[in-house]
């Protein structure tokens, strides 16, 4: 069991290394090869589509193939984007990277469940130590992504940026070894064939709810903030390299806490893990509306990083409290697809704040979608704290 939990987070640091490349890059490509500067972020926003239109199928396609033939066919499609994007780099072609972008997509639309694997085979008490420890490969990718992006933005001198995704293209085929190793059994008869409980009685949970709301919403704010920021930085004058610096952060303050935030859950309880993580959120906003330093900026990712990974963990264990084995596919799928349509529309709609709005648009606009996530969580918690004082 955990060596597989390990292996799927060697592939979580490598498909998250990829992610932070682009996170780095896809919005300066964008404004590069795009006559409208306000679609900059369109590329993101396309990436982020291809994956929520994948997580449904991905997971049925799992449901009968087992896990490590669905890593497998998604890491494919992650090599052919990344061959794509070099491309229409090199020739100058805004529609080609957008295609490239829907294939990193889908490629993440598969890989967004190797958390999910490691809560399957993790027994209950390890289960969020395992998806801690499975999100916590982030951590090398806080480090790999942005120096990668760095070190490569010139490898092809007259494509600038074309040389990045030619080493992308190197961490798939990196990931594509290291699922040859993985060994999680194929599902049976049992799991493959019964459906469980119809998915709207799953879902209409109040703890089904709000662990979803908590994920989704979450990283949509992430996504809307992260994805702006390097934008922020280029009018503020900011160079390249500290628009780096300050996502390599930003993904140690998402990663890092892994080590320890399935322990937290442990102790605190899962609602008050989730709430410290819109708390940050918060905070997040107040230093970013309070300035666009360098200092500034890092500090506000950190604090939106680490926010993030509280709900996006939390979230995650608080979900597989919802269903049972055999309903565990149709469960994570729209989990998973109501995420990502939240990711989807904050990064197709951060570019045009930015460009339209402003920088302090875009930070004063997540405060709703964070109240609602507190609002949320202290309903829950108060729901559960009657129910224990009941006896129930």
């Amino acid at each position: 069991m955990k060596k597989n939990v390990w292996l799927l987070s060697f592939c979580q640091a490598l498909m998250n290394s990829g992610n932070i490349l682009l996170a780095t890059t896809s919005a300066l490509v964008g404004y590069q090869l795009a006559e409208n500067k306000a679609l900059a972020t369109l590329p993101l926003g396309l990436q982020f589509l291809g994956t929520m239109l994948t997580t449904i199928p991905a997971s049925m396609f799992m449901k009968h193939v087992g896990r490590r033939a669905g890593f497998i066919v998604g890491t494919l499609f992650g090599l052919a984007g990344a061959g794509l994007a070099s491309w229409a780099i090199v020739h100058g072609s805004f529609f080609l990277f957008c295609a490239g972008a829907v294939l990193f997509g889908v490629f993440n639309g598969f890989g967004t469940y190797y958390r999910f694997a490691a809560a399957d085979i993790a027994t209950d008490d390890y289960r969020p130590t395992a998806i801690s420890y499975v999100m916590a490969g982030g951590v090398i990718a806080a480090v790999v992504g942005p120096n990668l992006a760095k070190w490569s933005i010139g490898l092809l001198p007259s494509a600038e940026f074309a040389g990045s995704y030619l080493a992308l293209a190197g961490l798939y085929v990196a990931s594509l070894a290291v699922l040859l190793f993985l060994d999680i059994p194929r599902p049976g008869a049992h799991e493959a064939h019964d459906t469980g409980r119809p998915l709207r009685e799953i879902a209409t949970q109040g703890k089904f709810v709000v662990a979803v709301l908590g994920a989704a919403v979450g990283f949509g704010v992430m996504s809307l903030v992260m994805t702006a920021t390097p934008l922020a930085m280029h009018a503020h004058a900011h160079p390249f390299p500290d628009t780096a610096f300050v996502i390599e952060w930003h993904v140690l303050g998402m990663f890092a806490p892994s080590f320890v935030t399935g322990h937290l859950i442990r102790r605190f309880g899962v609602l008050n893990i989730m709430l410290t993580g819109a708390v940050l959120n918060v905070l997040c906003v107040v230093v970013n509306l309070g300035g666009t330093d360098l200092t500034h900026f890092w500090g506000a990712l950190v604090l939106l990083g680490v926010g993030w990974n509280f709900l996006f963990v939390g979230g995650t264990t608080l979900l597989t409290e919802t269903y049972r084995i055999e309903e565990k596919a149709k469960a994570q799928a729209l989990n998973d697809f109501l995420v990502f349509t939240m990711v989807t529309v904050s990064s197709l709609s951060a570019g045009a704040l930015h460009y339209l709005l402003g920088w302090r648009a875009v930070n004063l606009g997540v405060l709703l979608p964070i109240a609602f996530i507190l609002g949320a969580l202290l309903w829950l918690r108060s729901k559960q704290r009657a129910g224990v004082a009941a006896g129930i």
